[in-house]
């Protein structure tokens, strides 16, 4: 009897239950490294404003301003910080999301700059940089626990015109020993 219950129970969860199949996309497939040229070196402050809004002034000093920016994809948002001089952009410092997947961002990279110049391993964070790809140097770093997630995305003006007096890439700023001062 007991048989004949599980077997009735089982049959009836086959004629129920329909087969489930459905596209898993990660994270970040949607999102297009696109979303953050407007603030590649060289571009325009307005245009940034445009797509973004206003962003937040950080700091100001001989000329350069430093604001932030929060960018949104699906319910979250991150935020890119960036140097402006005169209207444009001098650089750029994304700290990405941890639920992007770092195989699809780095590939994302790839595709648009090709294969990257320097890649420096230490444990389980790497760091990826493409030198001077139409005047900008681009810096990209991943590490890997149990998934592998990116962790920031940088584009400087790889050489930068004289003038620029106190002009420090976002990315030396961020540095741990500007912390703990």
């Amino acid at each position: 009897m007991r048989l004949l219950c599980l077997i009735f129970i089982f049959s009836l969860n086959l004629m129920l239950v329909k087969e489930v199949s459905g596209k898993v996309d990660p994270p970040n497939y949607n999102f297009s490294i696109e979303s953050l040229s407007v603030f590649q070196p060289e571009a325009p402050l307005s245009t940034m404003e445009e797509k973004f809004g206003k962003g937040e002034l950080i700091s100001e000093s001989n000329g350069i301003k430093e604001y932030k920016f929060m960018v949104s994809h699906l319910r979250y948002k991150f935020p890119v910080w960036v140097q402006v001089h005169e209207g444009k952009s001098l650089d750029f410092f994304a700290k990405l999301p941890s639920y992007f997947l770092h195989d699809v961002f780095h590939q994302s990279l790839i595709n648009r700059y090709g294969k990257q110049d320097k890649f420096f391993n230490k444990e389980v964070n790497s760091v990826y940089v493409w030198n001077n790809k139409n005047n900008v140097k681009h810096i990209y770093s991943g590490s890997c626990t149990i998934t592998c997630f990116p962790i920031y995305y940088a584009g400087l003006i790889a050489n930068p015109k004289d003038g620029l007096a106190g002009y420090r890439p976002l990315i030396e700023k961020f540095e741990y020993k500007e912390i703990r001062k």
